[in-house]
């Protein structure tokens, strides 16, 4: 008996590799005959696993998708790895308590072995802070989303406008992918209306029904979803990624001061005391404002319209401090 629940258990990992198998190719690789591959699957098929079987000279079997959720199989490396992955999603996100669930029941069935491994590698992702304004996005939205994009139906909803925005609805779109940036969910579609790319806050979005007529997908600016996110959230309208506004300046600190800070700029040692910090931002002025937070000597090499922010910057400031002095009770 044990020795054909391991034969079953080893025959299901090959099927589950997601391509067909002949009975041969079964019978070689388990060290078993043809016949008992037959039986063997026959056996797995009363267990809730769709297996067809592929007509022809060597025949051959499939593990199809089923309308219920069979047992599954995980070799030890597998297994592993969904674990590390339901902890780093059980924190701060739309699915944590299901994926603290999942990770419940997975450890349950785990051999001493695995879950000594799995509690030696406990992982907590540490989601930034949340602002005030940072609700929780509803599941079925999610859901409802992602099934229009599948299908390629045109999505109609009310939106629900921010503080400086005011409201419009209902939008008419071309649903293309839902994505997350910096803990917010977010909706990207070709609006019907101002015919332009849009994207919209999840958690904002209320989807009416019916959806609309299927339609043919656009190409993304940018050709894919990561840089087109990127590109968006950068102020680019175009399809690069860079910055809009990028300089280079010297600051005098030493570069393991500054690296930590620069976040994703480029910081060059230049010796003990200097470092060479190439770094972008939206605007001239909110670079300008980034860099002097490091509070130190800054020399700018380009370009000359940095140095020109710095300097409207620094007359704003004094600007403010001579207002502030001369508020001051004498």
């Amino acid at each position: 008996m044990h020795k054909t629940s391991s034969r079953l258990l080893a025959l299901l990992s090959l099927l589950q590799t997601h391509r067909d198998w002949s009975g041969q190719a079964l019978a070689e690789r388990l060290d078993i005959t043809s016949r008992t591959v037959r039986r063997d699957v026959d056996r797995l098929r009363e267990l809730g696993y769709r297996i067809t079987t592929a007509k022809g000279p060597a025949g051959g079997y499939r593990l199809e998708a089923g309308t219920h959720m069979p047992p599954m199989l995980f070799d030890d490396d597998q297994a592993v790895a969904l674990a590390v992955a339901l902890q780093t999603t059980a924190t701060g996100t739309t699915i944590a308590e299901d994926a603290t669930r999942a990770l419940a029941t997975l450890r349950q069935v785990m051999p001493p072995r695995l879950r000594h491994r799995i509690d030696l590698l406990r992982i907590t992702a540490v989601q930034p802070p949340a602002g005030r304004d940072t609700p929780q996005v509803d599941s079925q939205v999610l859901v409802d989303l992602s099934r229009a994009i599948h299908a390629r139906e045109e999505l109609r909803f009310d939106y629900t406008p921010g503080p400086s925005t005011s409201a419009d609805n209902p939008r008419r779109v071309q649903p293309h992918h839902v994505v997350t940036w910096r803990n917010r969910w977010y909706l990207v579609a070709w609006d019907l209306d101002r015919e332009d790319w849009r994207t919209f806050r999840v958690d904002r979005i209320r989807p009416r029904t019916p959806t609309g007529p299927r339609f043919a997908p656009r190409e993304l600016p940018g050709g894919n979803i990561s840089t087109f996110i990127t590109s968006r959230f950068r102020g680019n309208e175009g399809p690069t990624t860079d910055w809009p506004c990028q300089g280079e300046v010297i600051l005098h600190l030493p570069a393991a001061d500054v690296a930590p800070f620069a976040q994703d700029g480029m910081v060059e040692e230049l010796g003990p005391h200097h470092c060479r910090l190439t770094l972008g931002s939206w605007s001239w002025t909110g670079l300008a404002a980034t860099i002097g937070r490091f509070d130190t000597d800054i020399e700018v090499i380009g370009p000359p319209r940095l140095a020109t922010a710095f300097a409207d910057l620094a007359a704003r400031y004094a600007h403010a401090a001579e207002r502030e002095i001369g508020s001051l009770p004498e």
